[in-house]
Order: structure tokens, then sequence, then C-alpha cells
């Protein structure tokens, strides 16, 4: 027989089986020497009292043999003679979208700026040794893409958008641990996820697909020719057609200068969210983009014991059963939403610029999560609108009717901070209780950043809209979690790549440009996901809607 139950048992008791086997047996009448496997089908912590309880659904085995199939892994054919699909990008929104070409059939033939997932940790390493950036290789650009080494949370709210159960049994198909299956909060953890996107590049090849590292798209191959007047289209009758794309391939080696390739088929643009040298080809093309609404601020760091102390109610924090503790916040200031933002609990701040003079920080966290460090984003919402307000710019002038008005508004935040940041990786920083009375930090607390930090009036240069609304936000989170406002934390910036500036438009039912046939603009980059896991379900849809097309 087997049963399902809905239970509500200590965290020891979760943490164990002999204990869960225990519980279910009492609470159930069931003879314990009958049950021959429990398996933990959804769980999530609760610890809105002062006595804490893990929410369980778990599966019984009585005088059964238990499954071995955790889940049902996805069939990959053989797509060496198919028609071919370009995929610019390997990040999440890149790699599920090639994944699922594969299941439909069709060839996808990737093409990624960065270096593969191993190489890639070689240039991070140099960051905080060297204070410089490779353009190409860094936390944003390579294989994996943002998320492959900062963090790896699997959580999304996007709940409607699609199969996002399937996207997390890919993940296990390809070596991530099946508790991700199970938990409310998911986590693969960043010392684990570069060798699962690892296997994903081998399910592409193994099945005759083509992923090309170190190569850069520079342009889309357009059939027939766009009319533009007066930055316009002009409607002439014609269809145009992406055939491809244009891409410069930089080999290793120094003695190999780069040299231009290009690849055909239509395309599939999953460059993530801070690949600016293609927001700007597509604005001088005249290729249809509009920009969108952000978020930015600062990356928030607290000791993990007080974090632990605080969410779980308790002196000792933690403990032995329960993990790092997690937290999330949202308060509306003056209109704008002010909110947490990719909390990383036992975790790192990390540099996560793309380019020089730039600072921008962001969080990742292991596997284990057991840092002596938690820290998440907080950040302000702003709209294309705000630009228009010169306090929100720190400079005269108006941003006008650009599309690259908000990525611009990211760039001088960044390059403010890094030249408050004595034009390195240094990071500008105060701490928390210090911002909110707009006082000086004489010190600041250790910290996980690498590069190191660098005590700065956050509250005197940042914009000032951001300031105050982050100001009455702290004081709001602080009501509401007694300890939380405290100068043991330190606020490290700025936080900008909260999601893409820009949104490359596209048609909401077959999901291409509203130009250009077979362009399928996907992902976070162009403006339609914000995470792994809302990456990953959009680019199986755009591969969905591309094959569609194709037929």
């Amino acid at each position: 027989m087997i049963s399902e139950y809905q239970v509500r048992v200590l965290p020891e008791v979760a943490a164990q089986q002999e204990c869960l086997v225990a519980f279910l047996a009492d609470e159930y009448g069931l003879n314990k020497k009958d049950v021959t496997g429990v398996r933990i089908l959804k769980r999530s912590i609760d610890a809105r009292q002062r006595t804490i309880y893990v929410n369980l659904r778990v599966r019984v085995y009585i005088n059964e043999v238990a499954a071995d199939d955790v889940f049902e892994p996805v069939s990959y054919q053989d797509v060496s003679d198919k028609p071919q699909v370009i995929v610019v990008g390997a990040g999440p929104g890149g790699l599920f979208a090639a994944l699922r070409l594969i299941e439909l059939g069709l060839r996808p033939v990737v093409i990624e700026r960065g270096k593969d997932v191993h190489e890639r940790k070689k240039d991070l390493a140099q960051i905080a040794r060297t204070q410089q950036v490779d353009e190409e290789s860094n936390y944003c650009f390579g294989e994996g893409g943002a998320g492959a080494y900062s963090d790896g949370k699997l959580y999304t709210r996007s709940k409607k958008r699609g199969p996002i159960e399937k996207i997390l049994r890919v993940f296990c198909q390809h070596g991530a641990s099946t508790a991700i299956l199970a938990d409310a909060h998911p986590h693969i953890g960043t010392d684990r996820l570069p060798q699962v996107i690892e296997a994903m590049r081998n399910t592409i090849i193994r099945c005759g697909g083509e992923v090309h590292f170190q190569t850069k798209m520079t342009r889309l191959l357009i059939g027939g020719r766009l009319k533009v007047e007066g930055g316009r289209r002009i409607d002439s009758g014609e269809t145009y057609k992406v055939m491809g794309v244009e891409a410069l391939y930089s080999p290793s080696s120094l003695h190999l200068p780069p040299s231009t390739k290009e690849f055909l088929g239509p395309v599939i643009l999953a460059t993530g969210h801070s690949a600016r040298d293609v927001y700007r080809y597509l604005a001088d093309a005249k290729i249809e983009i509009e920009p969108k609404g952000i978020a930015v601020g600062v990356r928030l760091e607290h000791p993990a014991q007080l974090i632990d102390q605080i969410q779980y109610h308790r002196r000792e924090g933690r403990g032995r059963w329960l993990p790092a503790a997690e937290y999330s916040f949202v308060t509306q200031v003056d209109g704008r939403g002010v909110y947490s933002f990719c909390m990383c609990p036992g975790g790192f701040v990390i540099p996560a610029a793309t380019g020089p003079e730039q600072i921008v920080v962001n969080g990742m966290s292991p596997a284990s999560r057991g840092t002596k460090w938690s820290n998440s984003g907080m950040v302000v919402e702003v709209r294309p609108e705000d630009l228009q307000d010169k306090k929100m710019r720190n400079e005269k002038g108006e941003m006008g009717n650009d599309p690259l008005a908000m990525m611009r508004y990211q760039e001088e935040l960044e390059r403010m901070c890094w030249q408050q940041g004595n034009r390195k990786q240094t990071a500008p920083a105060q701490r928390m209780a210090d911002f909110v009375n707009s006082r000086l930090s004489a010190d600041l607390p250790q910290s996980s950043y690498a590069p190191g930090l660098l005590a700065s009036p956050l509250h005197f240069w940042m914009p000032k809209p951001i300031v105050s609304r982050l100001q009455q936000g702290f004081r709001t989170f602080g009501r509401q979690a007694h300890g939380f406002l405290t100068n043991e934390a330190v606020m490290i910036a700025v936080e900008t790549r909260t999601s893409s500036p820009v949104r490359i438009t596209r048609d909401a039912m077959t999901l291409q440009h509203v130009q250009l046939q077979g362009l399928f603009p996907c992902g976070e980059g162009a403006g339609y996901a914000g995470g792994i896991v809302s990456a990953g379900v959009d680019g199986e849809r755009c591969a969905e809607m591309c094959a569609a097309w194709m037929s």
C-alpha cells in the first residue's frame, strides 16, 4: 500500500528518517516494521511562532518496494541531421531553449561570448587579486550566465508562466540534488551548479548540437531590407526575416587573431541582462526595443547568526536541525516599491561588474549555506518616467525618449560607485544604522566581499530619491523584525543588475520580435524573465514557438 500524508513536525523529526517514521506510525496507527520507505514530496518551514515546525507532504510505502524513479527524465533525441536554430547565450534561457529544441527535433547551435564554466572560474578569482574585470568572462558572462556563480536559487513567483516542475526535473537529470523537487525555496548552490551546467552542455553536444564559447554576436543577419526614416520603420510590404547571426570568435591562443563567423538559422536571443553592447546594436539598427523598469540599491550583509536569531525567534539561532534563515521584506515608500531581492543566507557578496569603470555587487550561497554572513539586495523600484527627475540622476538634463535610458542610468550609478571606490573593485560601504541616520561610518564590520570595502557616505552621493526610500524602508523593516536595523549590518554599493533595463519587444502570441520574423527575444535579457527558473521556462516557450514557426 502507498499512502500520502500532510504532516507538521518539529525540525529534528523532519531531519531524521527514523524519527519521521516513528511519528507517522504513532499519528496514523501504522506498524513501523511495515513501513518500507518514506519519500518527502514537499517541504517548507513555518517560523512564524516561537515553536518552529516543518510542513511535509510525504509518501509512505507500506510493505511495498519504494520506487527508485524520483522523477521522470526527459528523453533527448539525436538531431545531428535536423534543421538548426541559433541560440545566442548559454545562460538558463539559452540552455533550456537548446534542450527543448532537441526534444522537438531541431538542432541547436549555441554561441556564448564567455568561456566554459571551468575556465570562467579562473577569471572570477582574478577580480579580487588584480582588481580587474575581464569584459567577456566574469560573474555575468560565460557558460551558465549570471546564475552559475551567483547562487543557483530556483525559487520563482512566476507560477503562471509554464512548467516550473519540468525545469527542476531537468536540473535533477543533470546532477542536481532531488531535494529541489521538494523544497519550497529550492537551491542548488553556487559550488554545485557549474557541474550541472556542464552536464547540460554535454547533453546538447551528445545529441548533435553545437556549443561555441568565446563567440560574441556582433549583428543579426537580416533578409530583406529594413527601411528606416526618422528613426521609424516604414512598412513597404516586405517581410523582414532574421537569417542568422554574425559573431566574433576570440580564440584563447594569443597567436590567433579573432575571426568573424556566420551562423545561419532562426535566432533565439538569450543574452542575459548585462549584454549592453547588444542593446546598443539593436538601438543603432533601429530594431524595436523599449526602456523597462528596474530596481536599484545596495547589497545588505548581516551576520548569519543574527538573521537566524531574528527569523527563528530564539537565542541559539538555527541550531542543529534548521537551515540558515531566509527573509523577505517589501513595503511602499512615496509610490515606489522597496524590497529585499535575491536573499542569500550563509553566503557571500560578489563583484558583478562586466566592464571598466563599474562597481556592481550581487550575492551567492554555496549549497551548505554555511558562511557566517547572510545578504540580500535591498532595492528601490525605478520606472522610466522617474528619470525625468534630475535628483534621480545627479546630473543635469533629461533622458527623453531614449530606449536605452534605464541602461544609461545603471551605467551612471555604477561609474559613480567606481569613483567612490578609488577606481578599483573596492566597494564603497556604510553601516546600516549610520546610513539611516545620515552619518558617516568611522569603520566597517568584517565582510565576505573579497575585493575589500571602503567607508563611504552612501547617503550623500547616491540619488536622493533612492536614499530617502531606502532609509524609510529600513525603518519599516526594523519595526517588523526587531534587531534587523543595526550597525552590525553593512550596506555595500551598488546593486543595479536586478533585471534587464531594456525590453526587446515581441508578439505576445508568437514570441517573435514585433518587427522581425525568425527572431525570438528570450529570457531575462529580453525583459521577459527574472531569475533562473523563469528564464528556463521562457527559453522552453521560445523553442516551442520557433519550432511551430519552422514547421
